[in-house]
């Protein structure tokens, strides 16, 4: 399921202009792809320049990545831009994630928050009565 709003009005614009979109998948390995095609295309379209569009798309890389391993049915990723800040929210239904591993090498597995730290100006995750929910948040200059 997809929701955008409209784009916005030619500039110059009297207000900060908010753009906003929902993509909702099957929590599956299989969906992150379209997750990251989605937010790609719809970061160009935003006229988010391409080097923070690709921080953004590797922060959404790694936070459906994650929700489609740990989410038990459903994945939603929600972007916001507005007054040059883009908003990332994924949930799921999962629960807290655990962090062990035993079967896969520690240089193999776990980076995937730390680079969403390093990239994003604030991150936060929550449990939600419905699963969880992180939220990045990324400057953006457009």
């Amino acid at each position: 399921m997809l929701v955008t709003d409209p784009p916005c009005p030619s500039p110059p614009l009297p207000e900060p202009c908010r753009r906003q979109a929902t993509l909702s998948l099957p929590a599956r390995e299989a969906h992150v792809s379209v997750a990251r095609h989605f937010a790609a295309e719809l970061l160009q379209s935003w006229s988010v320049p391409e080097r923070e569009r690709d921080s953004a798309v590797l922060i959404i890389d790694e936070l459906t990545a994650n929700a489609a391993q740990y989410g038990r049915e459903r994945m939603t990723l929600l972007l916001v831009l507005e007054d040059c800040m883009l908003l990332i929210v994924v949930s799921d239904s999962g629960t807290a994630v655990e962090h062990s591993h035993p079967h896969i090498a520690p240089d193999e597995h776990g980076r995937g928050t730390g680079i969403v730290s390093c990239l994003a100006q604030s991150t936060e995750i929550c449990q939600t009565r419905g699963g969880r929910e992180v939220r990045a948040r990324l400057r953006c200059s457009a």
